[in-house]
């Protein structure tokens, strides 16, 4: 069914007309939350961990990531019937309620963190609140501006959080983040309109949820029927497995085994977040235009095989940098991979294409962690080898002594995963690319679109396959930072 925009007679609560920008608040102030706790959470883990640090993180974040990719369907779908607001506000409120929990009882917080991974999947109801404001014309416009705000809050945050942690302890960054988790929660309730118009909306409780909406296993059975779906899925989840784990305990690595201080890692937080959104947009743009699809995304794994490769083998803090600026390079693939995996689909197809590489790339978020962290642990790297933490509320600005000795590879996992992407880049030299210019390409290609399952995800997806090339915009149609 197409969604319409919202009369205004529909709209009881909230402040104006619903639009992007209460999408873009939501999630600017969620994500500055815990942008703020990168440094907190890296001392209170190895308080509470201090044996198997990796490890526990890796599972954590692992029982996080499956939960969220296990309920991201279902919570897409019922949003289709009762409305976005409601789930916006249940999804932030979990999302957000680990927070105080960090400095009350460390224990209590890892495990709301696992299991808020069960609602932690605001994403997949911001992007349907997208897709019920917008045109299709505007929605890739409208998805970039949102991937865009998440980026811009967790260049900042990290920074911001280091700097009030050293100088006034973390019990105030945990202070302040749940402050502006609450101002999340209180915009929710009382600014943001309802965006599915009443008509659309059954609003009993009894209505029915078909189980195949609620499968997150639905996309992924569907993936062998189109050999050259296949061969993309394929290397999505093998170059996507390996940056899931590292996004889970990269930080935690820079700090204990590199010996990154809080301020360095905060300032490297923010110096790759805003060269990976200059690689997605002005390099992003140059390379589609010249190169094409396919050639992008080899290109895109080229480089993340050279960054995993040198965050293996690398010991000395300027390898870290270094390797980060390829990183930032790499965040290519995915916008790349989103626009090949559309020219590969029929137009009224572009919704189901893309829900499997959703689907994939969840499930990656729950093994990638956990594959990490094990790891880690097999091969003993541990943080009880390492210089300890200063304590509470005094984390030295500075290293005070070089890294311990290592064995020959400091981070084995960064290797294996560079392995898997050099089979992932094998698999991409096969796909077929089919003849086309960009003016033909669908106009958006949203790889992290949450829950493909539901109406309004698959009418944003499934986009008319002649779109001029003033509207084809291929910076915006993935941000992955």
């Amino acid at each position: 069914s197409t969604l319409e925009k919202p009369e205004p007679e529909n709209l009881q609560q909230g402040i104006g007309r619903p639009s992007v920008y209460h999408a873009v608040v939501v999630i600017f102030l969620e994500f500055f939350a815990w942008g703020l706790l990168t440094t907190p959470m890296l001392t209170v883990l190895h308080e509470t961990f201090p044996q198997h640090t990796f490890l526990m993180n890796g599972l954590i974040q692992g029982v996080k990531g499956l939960l969220s990719f296990m309920s991201a369907p279902l919570i897409g779908a019922l949003s289709d019937v009762w409305g976005r607001r409601s789930f916006l506000l249940v999804t932030v409120f979990f999302t957000c309620a680990p927070i105080p929990l960090m400095r009350l009882s460390p224990w209590w917080y890892f495990a709301m963190i696992s299991m808020s991974g069960a609602f932690s999947v605001t994403f997949s109801v911001i992007f349907a609140y997208v897709a019920d404001v917008t045109d299709e014309r505007e929605r890739s416009t409208a998805y970039g501006l949102v991937s865009a705000t998440f980026a811009a809050s967790l260049v900042t945050s990290p920074a911001i959080g280091a700097y009030l942690s050293a100088w006034y302890g973390d019990n105030l960054v945990v202070l302040v983040a749940t402050l502006i988790a609450l101002a999340d929660i209180c915009f929710i309730l009382l600014a943001v309109p309802e965006s599915l118009p009443d008509k659309m909306r059954l609003n009993t409780w009894g209505a029915p949820i078909s189980w195949e909406q609620a499968d997150p296993f639905a996309s992924l059975r569907k993936v062998g029927q189109d050999p050259t779906v296949l061969l993309i899925c394929i290397t999505v989840f093998l170059s996507y497995l390996p940056e899931a784990g590292q996004y889970s305990s990269f930080f935690l690595y820079l700090r204990q085994v590199i010996n990154f201080s809080s301020t360095t890692i905060a300032v490297f937080i923010g110096v790759v977040g805003i060269l990976s959104i200059v690689a997605q947009t002005l390099i992003l743009t140059l390379l589609m235009r010249t190169l094409g699809n396919k050639n992008t995304v080899l290109l895109g794994l080229g480089f993340q095989i050279l960054q995993l490769a040198w965050y293996g083998f690398g010991s000395e803090p300027w390898m870290m940098w270094a390797a980060g600026a390829v990183a930032a390079m790499s965040s290519i693939t995915f916008p790349a991979v989103s626009a090949l995996v559309s020219q590969s689909a029929d137009p009224d197809k572009q919704g189901v294409v893309q829900g499997m590489i959703t689907g994939i790339r969840g499930l990656c978020n729950g093994l990638g962690p956990a594959l990490y962290g094990f790891i880690f642990f097999l091969f003993n790297v541990e943080l009880d080898t390492m210089d300890p933490i200063q304590g509470d509320f005094n984390i030295d600005p500075l290293p005070l002594h070089s890294p311990t000795e290592r064995g020959l590879i400091p981070g084995p996992p960064f290797l294996l995963g560079a392995c898997t992407v050099v089979i992932a880049f094998i698999v991409a030299l096969f796909i077929p690319e089919k003849p086309s210019s960009s003016s033909s390409s669908p106009q958006l290609s949203l790889s992290d679109k949450p829950h493909p399952d539901s109406k309004a995800s698959m009418s944003s997806l499934e986009t008319p396959p002649t779109a001029s090339d003033e509207d084809f915009e291929p910076l915006l149609q993935d941000s992955i930072v």
